[in-house]
């Protein structure tokens, strides 16, 4: 049998049973995914667990600012292994201004966090027109303006 030993995991879990994981001092991690599907930006968060009313999504500025709370098991029973983290999960993000942040789409649905942001319209691809100009716009002679 194969066993595969992560010294920075191993330490990771030590700090998390000592400390505590996801305390407010330190908020756990929350995975992320993020592409943009033509005029949209996707992003996809890993919340398993999380149940939808410990969710809290803000937007100040450019700033994106997602909250989520997955409690700790309570009981009369022995913990004999704890490998998923619990408490408040955070994360920040700083978007871009060509994004419209006054109409993000969020969705939750089996523990993945949806938000769809549309590209501002200021930052879409547009045609520029060129306009052009008769000879006689120009104060050039209608002989010479055809010239050569």
């Amino acid at each position: 049998m194969l066993m595969r030993t992560d010294p920075f995991r191993d330490f990771d879990r030590l700090a998390q049973q000592i400390l505590g994981s996801g305390t407010t001092s330190r908020p756990a991690i929350m995975p992320m995914d993020a592409w943009r599907e033509g005029d949209t930006f996707v992003l996809e968060f890993d919340l398993p667990g999380v149940a939808r009313d410990t969710l809290d999504i803000d937007v100040e500025r450019n700033v994106l600012t997602i909250k989520a709370e997955r409690p700790q098991r309570s009981g009369d029973w022995e913990l004999l292994a704890s490998e998923r983290p619990t408490g408040l999960f955070s994360r920040q993000l700083v978007l871009g201004d060509n994004l419209d942040l006054d109409r993000i789409d969020a969705h939750y649905d089996g523990g993945v966090l949806r938000l769809r942001i549309p590209v501002a319209e200021k930052a879409k691809p547009r045609k520029v027109e060129i306009s052009h100009s008769d000879a006689t716009e120009l104060n050039v002679a209608p002989d010479k303006a055809v010239a050569d």
